[in-house]
């Protein structure tokens, strides 16, 4: 007789570009098909934001979309409910696996009445299906004011508290923030499961570093760089081209240029900013783009000005193709630069990039301008970023992880239901 497959229902708010998008593809696409049968759900992606679908359907995953969801609140919220309650009361899966805050709200309430929408109700016995969050980042600060972050961390704590199994987070850095600083779950119901991607794709990185190049007119031997990500409120690009108007004004070379790489809804009054910031020559908007092994492999340095982070892809993927990075110290970005090595200029020079306090102009410029005279520096840190990246972000491991983490939660499972066979057992003889 066939073993029956676990079936996995994994949701997410939307697949917009970032690093979330990609992870669910990841995991959806590669858990053993022998053992697991899995369907992604999703919400839509809104104006201004790039879709990623493509992305997941090049993976040979064909997402079920669910319109109502998606980041914003409203009454549609409830709709999404509704929705995948009868998504779960059709598939009955073993294991709901939330990824992001919108889908970890609307997924985990539905997931509340399935549970408990069985006769077993009466007794005080619910479904067994086991329910996992899974933290990339979180709205616990510097999203929104004060007020809605309060209702919303109280959300947080109660799902985790009333339908959470476990929660995965990607760093120690955020287990230690959103568990000890902002009180939400248990500690035992915390696992730690970094991020991993496809290396291979970038492989052979420098062969393709003058395809970008040509096509911005940027010349090889320009040092350039640049930022990645989607051009919204927490990213601070702002921050970063603060700190190129200082490097362009001080440095040393005149052959420096900036890239920002992204799409989103600031877009316009970055540019503004470029030209009133005198950048108008040295600063180049690329609109969002579907090769980062081609845009990575053009770049000397990789910068990241975020606000808040999990963490990030963009550092992990400039990593990956042997660039040197600098950023914010937000979040998992302090586990992935490693130890300090030397602190100057309100900078940090750590094993494998350069840590700057979060929203400091003047210690960012002196970071970069630290990157942009120093190419012995620039080579240490983009040799160690390789070696760790390739020793602990492939996609395999994540894979693994996630395989060994839903096989604990299994047997657990199966604990639980032959405790309550033999407990219904011994009540019959007696």
């Amino acid at each position: 007789m066939a073993e029956t497959k676990t079936k996995v229902i994994r949701i997410i708010a939307r697949l917009n570009v970032g690093g979330p998008a990609k992870h669910v593809a990841w995991l959806t696409a590669g858990l053993p098909k022998a053992n697991y049968e899995s369907l992604l759900v999703t919400g839509s992606v809104p104006d201004g934001e790039e879709d990623m679908t493509y992305f997941a359907e090049s993976l040979g995953v064909a997402p079920v979309q669910i319109r109502e969801m998606s980041r914003e609140i409203s009454p549609n919220d409830l709709v999404a409910v509704w929705k995948l309650l009868r998504l779960f009361l059709r598939e009955r899966p073993d294991i709901v696996h939330t990824h992001t805050a919108k889908a970890g709200t609307v997924g985990r309430l539905a997931g509340f009445i399935y549970r408990w929408s069985t006769p077993g109700v009466f007794v005080g016995r619910s479904r067994a299906c086991k329910f996992v969050h899974t933290y990339h980042g979180h709205v616990f600060h510097s999203y929104y004011g004060p007020f809605k972050t309060k209702v919303f961390l109280r959300i947080e704590k109660l799902l985790a508290r009333a339908v959470t199994d476990r929660i995965f987070v990607v760093s120690e850095q955020q287990r230690d923030e959103i568990n000890h600083r902002f009180g939400v779950g248990k500690t035992n119901q915390f696992r730690v499961v970094p991020l991993g991607l496809d290396l291979t794709t970038f492989k052979d990185s420098n062969s393709r570093r003058h395809l970008l190049r040509q096509e911005l007119g940027v010349a090889e031997e320009t040092l350039l760089i640049g930022i990645v990500g989607r051009l919204t409120e927490v990213k601070n690009h702002q921050l970063f081209l603060k700190a190129a108007a200082r490097v362009s004004e001080q440095s040393l070379r005149s052959d420096v240029r900036f890239v920002v790489i992204g799409e989103g809804s600031l877009r316009q009054s970055l540019e503004a900013m470029a030209r009133s910031l005198g950048l108008t020559d040295k600063v180049i908007f690329t609109g969002g783009r579907k090769d980062p092994e081609n845009f990575y492999a053009a770049l000397d340095v990789v910068a990241l000005t975020s606000l808040n982070e999990g963490t990030p892809l963009t550092l992990i993927e400039a990593m990956a193709n042997g660039r040197g990075v600098i950023s914010t110290a937000v979040g998992g970005v302090v586990d992935l630069l490693g130890d300090e090595v030397e602190q100057r200029d309100g900078y940090k020079v750590c094993q494998r990039g350069i840590s700057v306090p979060s929203g400091d102009v003047d210690a960012f410029a002196a970071g970069l301008m630290r990157l942009a005279t120093d190419p012995g520096l620039r080579q240490l840190l983009a040799g160690k970023g390789l070696e760790f990246v390739s020793n602990h972000y492939g996609k395999d491991r994540l894979l693994a992880d996630i395989v060994e983490l839903y096989q604990e939660l299994l047997r657990a499972k199966t604990s639980a239901v032959k405790s309550r066979s033999a407990e219904h057992s011994l009540q019959s003889r007696a």
